[in-house]
């Protein structure tokens, strides 16, 4: 059984050669939520020469429309959504210095060379358990698309977030490898 490495998502890039595919992390620090309709409009403001409404230099982005928060909590259920509708806008934002992505599913292969290219990392999320990765996150603030609700961007700050690493900045892949090792069998 591997060890699970704690890490700070400000520390996420510089360390990814740290990581390979199926490691345990365990991630504390901010990390920024966007989906669809963010990615878009971050697509238009790079389009138009305008800056993104949040820094991308080693930024996690973790792709998840989190719920209205229940009283005395940051946030309600806060589950990734599937990682391959942002695969069109990934390339350009890791070019730009993004760090990481946290979601769920396969990412295409021109994502994959993209977080070789610029030694990033993905990392994914466990689907279906929105209502316990919330009890990671301690505080939760919009601050861009006030106007796209659970869509809008979010400033989250996470402590000991549990997720596992997808793909490397080797070229590594877990879905690829999974695959492989089922068909062996």
């Amino acid at each position: 059984m591997s060890e699970i490495k704690k890490v700070r998502s400000e520390e996420l890039k510089a360390r990814s050669g740290e990581f390979r595919c199926g490691d345990k992390i365990l991630l504390t620090g901010t990390v920024y939520t966007a989906r669809d309709a963010a990615h878009k409009r971050f697509n238009a403001l790079l389009d138009e020469g305008k800056e993104l409404p949040i820094p991308l230099e080693n930024a996690v982005i973790y792709y998840a429309g989190p719920t209205p928060a229940p009283e005395r909590k940051p946030i309600g259920s806060c589950g990734p959504t599937t990682s391959g509708r942002m695969d069109r806008f990934a390339p350009r934002l890791l070019d730009l210095g993004l760090g990481g992505m946290i979601g769920k599913g396969e990412r295409s292969q021109e994502v994959r060379d993209a977080v070789v290219k610029n030694g990033a990392v993905y990392l994914c999320a466990v689907g279906g358990a929105g209502a316990l990765a919330c009890n990671c996150i301690k505080s939760c603030e919009v601050v861009a698309f006030e106007d796209l609700g659970c869509e809008s961007v979010k400033k989250l700050y996470v402590e000991d977030f549990p997720l596992i690493v997808a793909d490397d900045c080797f070229g590594g892949d877990i879905f690829s490898i999974g695959r492989a090792e089922y068909c062996r069998v």
